[in-house]
Parts: structure tokens; C-alpha cells; sequence
């Protein structure tokens, strides 16, 4: 009886490892058939199934899987079961899961990273032509980044020179146009200068143009000599009427020699002064 209940729990135990290999075969027969036909989400469920739900150990799968997630998008997903495949033992799934990495990496425009992820993936696999040729590849598309970015900043250098160049140049203008104001401003006083002393030369031109007018200022600035004579001799007319008396000279024969003295002064001063001479009008006679 014992015999029995053996026998048969080792037949279910049998028919339950066979019944759950035919739903691993079925389930990778279902995600590769989802994948080929581009029906990734239902790939994505498939592969997880056997990974998670039916606890599959094989890397294969596992790299299937994280292909589905690149597919559907989901590419963080997708880097997690990559990185977990870089330990695995299988050479070849090693190498793959790396060059996965670097094109993931590549799109990300993060070229340094992306060569050395595959150059880890040909130290796996040496004879990985596709991990050569994006190796290849994104050196390229990482000395064309470091140009531009050479340029960019050789760029950014001469527009910083030519700005202080702008700067020191618009300074130069600034500095010259008021060196200009200040030597319009000394032109213009000694234009107006200039002026004055036309004038003051054309006021001597009219006064010896008009002798007459220039004898009748003269009268005048000897009258009022006189005048101020005149003034200086009241006030002083004590002392000198004392000199006077001391000379036996009489005040009114002192005034009159005086007088005599002043008539001489002012022929003097007429008969030396300059009178312009008139040219000669040589349209008349000589006679």
C-alpha cells in the first residue's frame, strides 16, 4: 500500500516537471512570436513571466527580455536586466548585453561612457563585429562632440573680444568727442577774442578816419584835465599862495603863466599827432 502511494506521488511529481516544461515552451514560443510580429508588450509579459512568475534561471531569456523593453520602450527597464547580464558566464550573452549598454548610452549622447561599455563587450567577445563597428562609430561621434564643443567655446572667446573691443572703441569716442567739446570751446573763445579785437581795431580805424571826431575826444579829454586841474589846485591854493608871496608873485600873474604853459602843451600835442594821409586821386592833376 506504502509502495502505491509512492509510486503515485512520484507520477504526479513527474507529470507536474513535465506539464511546467511544456508551459516554459509555450510561454518562449509565445514572446518570440510576439516579438518577430512586433508585439512587444505582449513579449514583455510573456518573458516576464517565465522569469519571475516560473522563476526560469536562463540568461537567454532573461537578455530576451530586456530586448522587448528597448522595443516598447522602456529603456530604463531594459538598462536594469542588461546590467544584470554583465556578470553572467555565457561569453557571448555578456558581450551583447554590453554592446546593448553602449548604444543605450551612444543615444544618450554620451559617447566617453559608451566606448568603454563596448570595449567591454569585444574583451567578452573579441569577435563581436557589431560592438567593433559602433565602437568605431562613437569614437567618431565623440572627436566631432569635442570639435564642437572646441568651437563653441573659440566662438564664445571672440565674441567676448570683439564685445571689449566694442567697449574700448565706443570708450576711444566717447574720450575724443569731448577733447573735441573742450577744443570747440577754446575755438570758440578765441573766435570770440578775434571778434573783440577786430572790433577794438575797426573802432581805432574809424577814429583815424575821422580826424575831426578824434580832435573833438581830445578837446574833451583836455578840458577834463582841466577840470581836474582846476580841483587839485583849490585844494592846494593855500600852500601855493604862500610859495607865492614868498616869490613876490602876484596869484593872477602865476595863473596867467600857467595858462600860457597849458596853450603850449596842447599846440604840442595837435601839431604831433598822426593824421592818415589820403592817397593821391591820380585821375587829377598833379596841380
Amino acid at each position: 500500500m506504502k509502495l502505491l502511494a509512492f509510486t503515485f506521488s512520484v507520477l504526479l511529481s513527474v507529470a507536474g516537471v513535465i506539464d511546467n516544461i511544456a508551459t516554459v515552451n509555450r510561454l518562449k514560443k509565445e514572446a518570440e512570436q510576439a516579438y518577430k510580429t512586433g508585439d512587444y508588450s505582449t513579449a514583455v509579459l510573456r518573458y516576464q513571466t517565465l522569469v519571475d512568475s516560473l522563476n526560469v534561471q536562463d540568461d537567454n531569456i532573461r537578455l530576451n527580455l530586456a530586448h522587448a523593453f528597448i522595443q516598447a520602450g522602456d529603456t530604463i527597464s531594459a538598462q536594469r536586466n542588461y546590467n544584470g547580464l554583465v556578470r553572467s558566464e555565457d561569453k557571448l550573452v555578456k558581450s551583447v548585453a554590453y554592446q546593448q549598454m553602449g548604444v543605450i548610452l551612444s543615444d544618450q549622447q554620451k559617447y566617453e561612457e559608451s566606448l568603454a561599455t563596448f570595449k567591454e563587450s569585444l574583451k567578452a567577445d573579441p569577435g563581436n563585429e557589431e560592438s567593433r563597428y559602433n565602437y568605431e562609430l562613437v569614437k567618431q561621434l565623440l572627436k566631432e562632440q569635442q570639435e564642437q564643443e572646441q568651437n563653441q567655446e573659440d566662438q564664445e572667446q571672440n565674441q567676448d573680444k570683439e564685445q571689449q573691443d566694442q567697449e574700448q572703441e565706443q570708450d576711444q569716442q566717447n574720450q575724443d568727442q569731448q577733447q573735441q567739446d573742450g577744443e570747440d570751446g577754446e575755438q570758440s573763445e578765441n573766435d570770440q577774442e578775434g571778434e573783440s579785437q577786430e572790433q577794438e581795431q575797426q573802432q581805432q580805424g574809424e577814429d583815424q578816419d575821422n580826424p575831426q571826431d578824434a580832435e573833438e575826444q581830445d578837446a574833451q579829454e583836455g578840458e577834463q584835465q582841466q577840470e581836474g586841474e582846476k580841483s587839485e589846485d583849490e585844494q592846494s591854493a593855500s600852500p601855493i599862495s604862500e610859495r607865492l608871496k614868498e616869490m613876490n608873485i602876484s596869484e593872477e600873474k602865476a595863473r596867467m603863466i600857467l595858462e600860457a604853459m597849458r596853450n603850449n602843451e596842447m599846440q604840442y600835442i595837435q601839431q604831433n599827432r598822426r593824421r592818415p594821409e589820403k592817397p593821391r586821386d591820380r585821375s587829377k592833376p598833379d596841380w
